[in-house]
């Protein structure tokens, strides 16, 4: 039975790794995986997954306002396709995550989704809050803090190191950018005491 899977966590936990293994286990198993990426985060390439580990794969592209709905469809149509895997999910609409659901029930494909659950404000990413309610199932992919705690936030860093507190909700970057840490040393840089 299909479902649809979101797979979360914070940066640097390692969820890029985890779908490309998971991809490759189909692979491995002579079945055929259909991954997909944001099209707006393209650090590795316009259309490759790539993890920090060195390991990478090519990928299909999403944009915001695409019908993902129809992009799944186009892509069954072509041939078996065992499961689909979207990396930066955080970036999907609240619209293309009601998409996915409509796939999982309507075409029988599972769908597993790897992204962020929140923002450098500790705020939902709009396709994770719609991740969040409408998943059949999710996982939290962990990691942890200087601290040795389970990290759950992310502060966003300037060029010269200093934490920012405002900005834009959506801003491309990985180790230079940014820093996953507990809540509690979240507040603590976010100086929120």
């Amino acid at each position: 039975m299909a479902k649809l899977y979101f797979n979360y966590s914070t940066m640097n936990a390692g969820k890029s790794t985890v779908l490309l293994q998971a991809a490759h286990n189909y692979r491995e198993r002579g079945m055929v995986p259909y991954l997909i990426t944001a099209q707006l985060d393209n650090r590795a390439g316009e259309g490759r997954i790539a993890s920090r580990i060195g390991i990478a794969q090519s990928a299909d592209t999403f944009h915001s306002d695409e019908d993902i709905f129809a992009k799944i469809e186009t892509r069954l149509a072509t041939g078996p396709c065992a499961c689909i895997f979207v990396d930066e999910a955080h970036f999907l609409s609240d619209a293309q995550v009601w998409q996915l659901a409509r796939a999982v029930d309507d075409l029988g494909v599972p769908i597993m989704c790897y992204g962020l659950r929140v923002d450098f404000q500790g705020r939902l990413f709009p396709g994770s809050a719609a991740l969040l309610a409408l998943s059949d199932e999710m996982r939290e992919i962990r990691t942890i803090c200087h601290c040795g705690k389970k990290a759950t936030m992310v502060v966003r860093k300037d060029a010269t190191g200093q934490v920012l507190r405002e900005g834009a909700q959506v801003q491309i970057g990985g180790n230079e950018s940014y820093i996953s840490l507990c809540r509690r040393h979240w507040r603590e840089a976010m100086e929120d005491r």
